[in-house]
């Protein structure tokens, strides 16, 4: 693959439109887009890791996406300033604004994640793949005259938060715009962390793009120049973009650390335990120079604050390092696992640590447990009403469900697939409050409305 066709400004759905004229590239223009759209303020009522906020402030999925961002575009910066000393001659390529593209992908990273955090995710795949959900696998709809094909069926089982970003910036709901947001070819690429679909997926069920997608893929992995990869099981599938290692990194390096202070922050985490696990990133020397910054700040928070900072840092210029030292392989499609996992061997030690401890102490502590059951009653109980509805139209409570739902959502679309992610997209859309206020509503626990 080639920096020179890698990096393009046009746009999915605008390829023939010509570029404004003003002092934002078009990289740019993709960040303010998506920071002034409604998908990505409804972030803000969206859990992370903890339930949202009450008296102590813990991270939502805005302000996670923002700090992911932040650290993506010096990622992108740091990796490109040292690929133009290697390559003068890539100057005036679109290779400066290295930056910009990945501090856009990294806003738009979680924009497909359902409510309740990941335990959101579980509850969509989980409902199909062993719940009531099971009958659509097979079921036949006299409505669309059709039924899902395995392909099909497979986007349903292994509903995946990345596949439903790339849907929802890409996809053209009613009343906006050909191409969904009409982002650039760049941005969406650096999105897709799994470049294959559903049927393609891992034990893990991870994949990039719905079949009702794909098409979009394909045409912007061809106008990208992004090649082909035969697998150890013989499959054809894209290799990853490279600016995807990038926005990983952020994502890896944000959630992991940020998830650390939290905790610490909520008591989960003693002010030893999270000292011990942050300055354990660095060396002996290092470490005697961090114990005497730390002696002159008197209050604890700033000195976890400071340590999460140099953290962060280190982590950073790591990952740069690591995509540099192996551009040439990353450009062939032949570098595996992420940029975090190949890092120095202190730094990468402590962050399996953090990992470790992360699992054990913080993702199974009864707040977050309450969270993940609460999460998924909603939305098997919202998925169960909304997905009759829309394959028994002709019901009255049908009736009154669909008229609920937004204009946008193409709840009467031709075939019960599209219906079928037409309601993946109304509840992946919700927010936790409103997820809740609408299962409220329809068990009558709550008659106000919303």
């Amino acid at each position: 693959m080639k920096w020179e066709q890698l990096l393009s400004n046009k746009r999915l759905g605008q390829e023939k439109t010509p570029h404004r004229e003003d002092d934002r590239s078009e990289f740019q223009r993709d960040f303010d887009r998506l920071i002034f759209s409604a998908p990505f303020r409804r972030l803000q009522n969206k859990t992370q890791v903890f339930p949202l906020p009450g008296s102590i402030f813990v991270h939502n999925r805005l302000t996670h996406s923002l700090e992911v961002s932040s650290v993506g575009r010096s990622l992108g910066n740091d990796v490109s300033r040292l690929l133009l000393e290697r390559y003068p001659n890539l100057q005036n390529t679109h290779l400066t604004e290295m930056g910009s593209i990945v501090s856009a992908a990294c806003l738009a990273h979680d924009l497909g994640n359902p409510p309740f955090g990941h335990s959101g995710e579980r509850a969509i795949g989980s409902y199909f793949s062993e719940g009531e959900g099971q009958k659509y696998e097979h079921y036949f709809c006299e409505e669309t005259g059709d039924s899902l094909t395995p392909e099909q069926w497979q986007d349903m089982v292994h509903f995946e938060g990345n596949a439903n970003a790339f849907r929802l910036l890409t996809h053209h709901f009613k009343g906006r715009r050909e191409g969904g947001f009409v982002m650039t070819y760049s941005t969406l690429a650096s999105i897709v962390k799994y470049p294959y679909p559903s049927y393609q997926a891992s034990k893990k069920g991870k994949f990039g793009f719905f079949q009702s997608e794909q098409d979009k893929f394909d045409r912007i992995a061809q106008e990208l120049g992004i090649k082909k990869i035969r697998t150890a099981t013989g499959e054809e599938r894209y290799a990853r973009y490279p600016l995807v290692y990038l926005v990983e990194a952020a994502d890896d390096i944000c959630y992991q650390i940020m998830d650390i202070e939290d905790a610490h922050k909520l008591k989960i985490l003693t002010t030893e335990e999270t000292k011990a696990l942050l300055i354990a990133f660095f060396d002996k020397k290092k470490q005697t120079e961090i114990q005497e910054r730390l002696a002159t700040l008197d209050d604890t928070n700033e000195q976890i604050v400071y340590l999460r900072s140099i953290v962060i840092g280190l982590l950073e210029s790591e990952c740069v390092r690591v995509f540099v030292e192996n551009e040439k392989c990353i450009l062939q499609g032949q570098f595996e696992g992420s940029l975090i996992e190949q890092i120095s061997d202190i730094p990468c030690q402590a962050y399996k640590k953090c990992v470790q401890t992360a699992f054990a102490k913080i993702y199974h502590t009864q707040m977050v447990v309450d969270i993940e059951i609460a999460g998924h009653r909603v939305i098997t109980q919202l998925l169960d009403l909304m997905l009759d509805a829309v394959t028994h139209t002709d019901r009255t409570y049908s009736q009154i469900l669909i008229n609920r739902v937004s204009t946008q959502y193409d709840i009467k679309a031709s075939t019960l697939y599209e219906r079928m992610l037409a309601v993946l997209d109304y509840i992946s859309g919700m927010t936790d409050i409103f997820a809740l206020d609408l299962y409220r509503k329809i068990n009558g626990m709550s008659l106000a409305t919303i």
